[in-house]
């Protein structure tokens, strides 16, 4: 095993030591430090996210993995594509059903899924917050988005942006709500760390298949 597969092996395995939320935890790390939404990493950032991570890597280390994950020339690391590196390895089978699960959320057809798509899918009549009157059931939505959205934070509950209107003498701002959105591959970086934790095939396309009435 060379030096990078050993990095990755070595993240994967702490991560998994974390419990089902650790590569989606991770996943939402490393796409912290991505500020300017490129979906890329150099070898800089790279070394210190795994610096603050306990991972010391050399220069020359970082700059292996940035190789190994250089999709366009470019030097950089390309973050999906490592993301899906980190991911416990998973059957064809149980590819298939989250990918039917995410199909069955993504009404729209457009690869995100988001409040909208969810309406007349997942009900949040019953949920307990609902019922009490403490949020309304466009909250609930929103915080069902944040289980899996791994921006910082596509889909954070009570977030809202500034529209990009300059200010004006007595110009006072609406502030719009920002809205949820989670993409495959975060619903993957999710369902992986589930996975990592059921054992067969047959169970875990059974557990898939009754959570989402596939």
């Amino acid at each position: 095993m060379d030096t990078v597969d050993a990095t990755v092996e070595r993240l994967r395995e702490q991560c998994l030591s974390r419990g089902a939320s650790g590569i989606q935890g991770l996943a939402r790390f490393f796409r912290r430090l991505d500020q300017d939404r490129s979906r890329s990493l150099d070898a800089r950032e790279l070394q210190q996210g795994l610096a603050d991570l306990g991972l010391v890597l050399d220069p020359a280390e970082a700059e292996g993995m940035c190789r190994r994950w250089d999709r366009d020339g470019s030097g950089k690391l390309d973050l999906e594509e490592f993301l899906r590196a980190l991911r416990p390895p998973m059957s064809q089978a149980r590819k298939a059903v989250i990918a039917a699960a995410f199909s069955k959320l993504d009404r729209s057809g457009d690869g995100v899924v988001t409040v909208d798509d969810l309406r007349g899918v997942y009900s949040c009549h019953a949920h307990p917050k609902v019922q009490s009157g403490e949020w309304t059931e466009e909250e609930a939505l929103r915080h069902f988005l944040d289980n899996f959205d791994s921006f910082e934070k596509d889909g954070q509950v009570g977030a809202y942006r500034v529209p990009l209107t300059p200010p004006t003498p007595g110009f006072h701002p609406s502030l719009e709500p920002i809205c949820p959105q989670v993409t495959l591959a975060e619903f993957q970086d999710y369902y992986s760390g589930v996975s990592n934790s059921v054992d067969t095939d047959e169970e875990f396309v059974a557990m898939m298949t009754s959570a989402w009435q596939l």
